[in-house]
């Protein structure tokens, strides 16, 4: 395994968005960062996919950035924020970039188009312009189970030959595709996991770290993985991760981030498991597994 020091690396957290009847609970994201600026975690991506993005308004992202870059700074602490963007119309996009270009974030986690499916030449236009409508650094998305499309190689590393476009949240559920990515990618371009059950598999093969929801949980231990294989010590590490490996599975049991929320709010790191619309709540059963496991009694 490699360190990749000159880009992005380690364990990032798509931070989930705490409600409390309804609205933005302002209190928790506070406590949820806190907590987070005191674990091994490398970075923060807020408003993504686990975030809840889809249901924010314009006004709760801002208010979550705010917030969330307001505890960082008290904290002396640096810990990058990146925002989550996703969406089919390029030139909103751009124009969502071009507004939050003043705003305490560093970066962007930016989602392929959705349902649309352009080619691979219409993908390459699109981020190509969204690499030109800002000077901050973009992390790609590219989760084609989600979004009905897939961002080839060859066109990736395309992209990445542009300086703002730093790296890859990898999802592509090709483990072909995923290694030659690792294999030919260039000097400083991050590759990321955003699978949480391919966590260690991934960095055996190279990968710098993950963007994993799990990590809210069991924090230092998800940390420990790698930090294990960077040392040189791959039994360790395996054996780490045949102990460590239900916990995505519990919780993505059920569509996510229920079952993370469920977790937190147990643990009293948010006032409510709140979501909102079309998710729901976690099932009486799946928050009895959850309880077992907090209380240690993950086998």
């Amino acid at each position: 395994m490699n360190s990749n020091s000159s880009g992005l690396s380690g364990l990032w957290l798509p931070l989930i968005t705490p409600f409390r009847d309804g609205a933005l609970d302002a209190a928790s994201v506070r406590r949820l960062v806190s907590h987070y600026l005191a674990e091994a975690v490398d970075g923060l991506i807020l408003a993504a996919t686990t975030g809840e993005a889809m249901t924010l308004d314009e006004t709760e992202v801002e208010q979550l950035v705010s917030i969330s870059a307001e505890v960082i700074a008290d904290s002396g602490k640096p810990l990058p924020l990146y925002l989550g963007l996703s969406g089919s119309d390029t030139r909103k996009l751009a124009k969502t970039l071009a507004h939050t270009a003043n705003w305490p974030i560093q970066g962007y986690l930016i989602a392929c188009p959705y349902y649309s499916r352009p080619s691979q030449a219409g993908l390459y236009q699109h981020f190509a312009a969204l690499s030109e409508g800002t000077e901050k650094p973009i992390l790609i998305y590219n989760i084609p189970y989600r979004t009905g499309v897939n961002l080839g190689n060859e066109t990736l590393l395309q992209l990445a030959e542009r300086p703002n476009i730093v790296g890859l949240k990898d999802c592509c559920a090709d483990a072909a595709q995923s290694f030659e990515l690792l294999r030919d990618r260039p000097s400083g371009f991050s590759v990321l996991t955003g699978e949480d059950a391919l966590f260690y598999s991934a960095l055996s093969q190279g990968a710098d770290g993950g963007i994993l929801a799990s990590g809210h949980v069991m924090t230092a231990a998800f940390a420990d993985i790698r930090n294990r294989l960077l040392r040189g010590d791959q039994p360790g590490a395996l054996s780490d991760w045949q102990q460590l490996s239900s916990v995505p599975k519990l919780l993505f049991s059920e569509p996510s981030p229920s079952a993370v929320k469920h977790w937190l709010w147990r643990g009293g790191l948010i006032d409510s498991p709140e979501v909102r619309l079309p998710m729901m709540p976690v099932t009486d059963g799946l928050a009895q597994r959850i309880n077992r496991a907090i209380d240690g009694l993950i086998p």
